[in-house]
């Protein structure tokens, strides 16, 4: 027994120390070796030490492998692991004929049992093992890149999605504070997994996790040292209209307990494998919570957001910019050299960022590309009629109205590229947060302020 539990280890260590560089193609042989070893953990036969033993050196296996071959192991589990049609089907019948009897709910519970695949019971023992739930998750990543370009793996997809969805059920996640005293191993993820606004040394990270500023994550238990999701929050005064002056890290240090004003300015998700298991509205809630508790002089609750998508959406949409230009902002661009009312050389101006180098031109163009960039928020829409930003949708989503759009909100390349350096503050109000939410959910009603409703008309 000892000898089996050593090798489980030694397996388990391999997995977390892989580091990739010697990736192996599959041979036939291979796969018959794989698709017995994938029977086993199928069949779940011997103890429980055996059966984590097996799924351990499984997990060693696919680790190993290239792209095309963890896609021919993908493709296995998906093709050859599901429901037996003909165990479904009678059990389906004697479902059907027992309706209204006493055998009725046997006859459910055996149509259940078989319509169980064996894909659960393999994907539920890799979870058992030590870095396991890690390794599920990094495994459905590979999952949807292959998925793009082969349908056929949905089904184990949708299958290993509801098995991370009640693994990471937000009741069994840790909300942790991140300091600069935390492990050094779990700075460096914040480094590597902050998606919003590049972390670019250690002195940056210091800034962020200052006693002006506050960071908080979700953690899985089985999961000590990996953010499934954080959130970056500034202590100020008033709402924050400019990341730049936000993350500038020789501004002095601001005293929390005179803030009035909580600015979350980042929000990341760490694991590609988590997407469409959703924690994010949770995290904010329990955020608020918290700084509440521990700072009762906050009374205002904000983003300082981008807008990733504004620019894609202008392109798909031209006329929006013509129709935002007022008769005076004409006159004013042609005075500028724009040719009069020339909707194509103005867009194309706008798209090609030449507006940015031109002397008195951003200021001419700040009121329409404000108007477009309130019409894209308010009215732009994407599948099932949601909005087309995705940020939007979520903070809409989880009850927060459009408060107020910022003008060279981030200047940096990626705020230009993305949305003409423009930003936005979505504002959290407890009194409305869940009438926003009815609304946003049964009517599709956008939450605005005022100004915003304006500028989008």
């Amino acid at each position: 027994m000892s000898n089996l539990v050593s090798r489980g280890l030694n397996a388990m260590r391999a997995i977390i120390s892989w580091g990739g560089k010697e990736q192996a193609h599959l041979e036939p042989h291979d796969l018959d070796r794989i698709r017995e070893q994938l029977q086993e953990c199928a069949e779940g036969a011997g103890g429980e030490v055996t059966t984590r033993q097996r799924a351990a050196r499984l997990a060693h296996t696919y680790l190993q492998l290239d792209d095309d071959a963890r896609h021919a192991f993908l493709r296995m589990i998906a093709l050859e692991f599901g429901p037996d049609p003909a165990r479904v089907a009678e059990a389906h019948e004697a479902y059907q004929q027992a309706i209204g009897t006493t055998a009725q709910w046997n006859a459910e519970a055996s149509l259940r049992a078989a319509m169980r695949s064996k894909r659960i019971r393999i994907l539920t023992q890799f979870n058992a093992i030590p870095q396991g739930v890690k390794f599920l998750v990094d495994l459905r990543a590979d999952l949807l890149r292959f998925l793009k370009d082969d349908p056929e793996l949905k089904a184990l997809d949708r299958e290993l999605e509801a098995r991370l969805n009640a693994w990471f059920d937000v009741g069994f996640l840790e909300l942790r504070r991140i300091t600069w005293e935390s492990p050094a191993a779990l700075l460096e993820k914040l480094v590597q997994y902050e998606a919003v606004h590049e972390i670019r040394s250690w002195m940056d990270l210091k800034n962020r996790l200052d006693a002006d500023r506050r960071c908080y994550a979700f953690f899985h238990p089985r999961m000590p040292l990996e953010p499934l999701i954080f959130v970056e929050v500034a202590l100020v005064e008033e709402l924050a209209g400019n990341v730049q002056r936000l993350l500038d890290e020789m501004a002095p240090l601001a005293d929390p307990e005179k803030a009035n004003t909580a600015i979350f300015y980042s929000i990341s998700n760490t694991q590609v494998g988590l997407r469409g298991v959703s924690f994010g509205n949770f995290l904010l809630k329990r955020v608020v919570d918290d700084l509440k508790r521990d700072l009762p002089g906050l009374k205002q609750f904000a983003t300082l957001s981008p807008m990733p998508r504004l620019r894609h959406w202008l392109r798909e949409h031209p006329e929006v910019l013509d129709d935002a230009v007022t008769d005076s902002e004409w006159k004013k661009l042609t005075d500028l050299g724009v040719p009069a009312a020339d909707a194509d050389t103005l867009l194309a101006m706008v798209l090609e960022d030449t507006w940015l180098e031109q002397p008195g031109m951003p200021d001419a163009l700040q009121p329409a590309l404000s108007r477009v960039a309130a019409r894209y928020l308010v009215s732009g829409r994407g599948r099932g009629d949601l909005p087309f930003d995705p940020v939007a949708r979520f903070h809409l989503g989880n009850g927060a109205r459009i408060e107020r759009l910022n003008w060279m909100g981030d200047t940096s390349s990626k705020g230009i590229k993305q949305s003409f350096g423009l930003m936005v503050n979505y504002l959290y109000d407890p009194d409305t947060i869940e009438a926003n939410v009815e609304a946003f959910v049964t009517e599709g009603s956008v939450a605005t302020s005022n100004a915003i409703r304006k500028l989008a008309k």
